[in-house]
């Protein structure tokens, strides 16, 4: 499929096309983009989707959404978005383990959101200081050995132990692409980078129901259409059990904790290390869950 970036006659738009299909790429121009693993919203068969951008972008274009504002950015259309957003919410509900396409989901439906977020993180100072430093949260950047070398029950030590417990690693979080705006694709990334911070502060783990939960507390707490979609769609694959606990008990706890809590992004989570994860939960005003889902049981 061959959808123009730009209308026609305009130089953003002459020679400017997006080609996405699920064989090899065609290179028009200069310019080849790829998204491993990118399940097409038009063709849920395909096993890779190719993005090709070539010919000339004007400075005009890039107001437009037309350039590359950041490394990994491809600029798309409202159409576009739309297409994207429509397949990748069809594949993500149908198998919630797709990451990838929650992660398309998140950045083509979400754009008033991260607009909100973005201005209480600029009015929080630690919030702030975090929008211009622009910390990541990886394998690259935390230092494992200083992190298990942490007393009991603080905070690295707590998130660590998530990490090796339920065998996740914070480097599969894959990167912006389809926000055009380069500080909003930040704030989606942090987003991304501390969602098993949440996973740590709530005591929840990465079955089905431990994420379906973390998904209600992400709701209240960012807004994002697409943890309102996985808060509200994910239940439905669970067991009749799990069901009624997360409808009695886990959900009222978690809208709770969610509207009790500041901003979850204002929080410089790399320098609160040290801190107790309990003292942290007082602070932010997030009490025990009423039960705890075992890691690595059936949904």
């Amino acid at each position: 499929m061959v959808l123009p970036l730009a209308p026609p006659g305009t130089a953003a738009g002459k020679g400017a096309r997006l080609i996405i299909h699920g064989g090899n790429a065609m290179r028009i121009g200069t310019r080849v983009l790829t998204v491993q693993n990118l399940h097409l919203p038009w063709k849920f068969t395909a096993n890779r989707a190719k993005f090709c951008l070539g010919g000339n972008v004007s400075s005009r274009a890039v107001g437009h959404g037309a350039g590359r504002l950041y490394p990994e950015h491809i600029p798309t259309s409202p159409l576009q978005k739309a297409l994207l957003a429509a397949g990748s919410a069809g594949m993500a509900l149908s198998d919630p383990h797709r990451h990838d396409m929650v992660a398309v989901l998140g950045e083509t439906t979400g754009l008033r959101a991260l607009k909100a977020l973005r201005d209480q993180m600029k009015r929080d100072p630690e919030g702030a200081q975090i929008l211009q430093e622009r910390p990541r949260i990886s394998l690259c950047t935390l230092d494992l050995d200083k992190l298990r070398s942490l007393p009991e029950g603080s905070l690295g030590r707590e998130y660590l132990r998530f990490l090796d417990v339920n065998r996740v690693s914070p480097d599969t979080r894959a990167p912006t692409r389809f926000v055009d705006n380069e500080e909003l694709a930040y704030v989606i990334q942090r987003y991304r980078e501390v969602h098993d911070m949440l996973h740590t502060l709530l005591g929840m783990p990465t079955n089905m129901l431990g994420e379906i939960v973390v998904k209600w507390f992400e709701a209240v707490q960012t807004g994002l259409p697409m943890c309102i979609l996985g808060a509200l769609f994910g239940p439905i694959r669970l067991s009749v059990q799990n069901l009624q606990v997360l409808i009695s008990e886990l959900i009222p706890w978690a809208i709770q904790s969610g509207r009790q809590a500041p901003c979850v992004l204002n929080l410089y989570y790399e320098r609160r290390w040290e801190q107790p994860l309990r003292a942290l939960r007082e602070e932010l005003g997030i009490t025990d869950p009423p039960c705890t889902p075992k890691a690595h049981s059936q949904p």
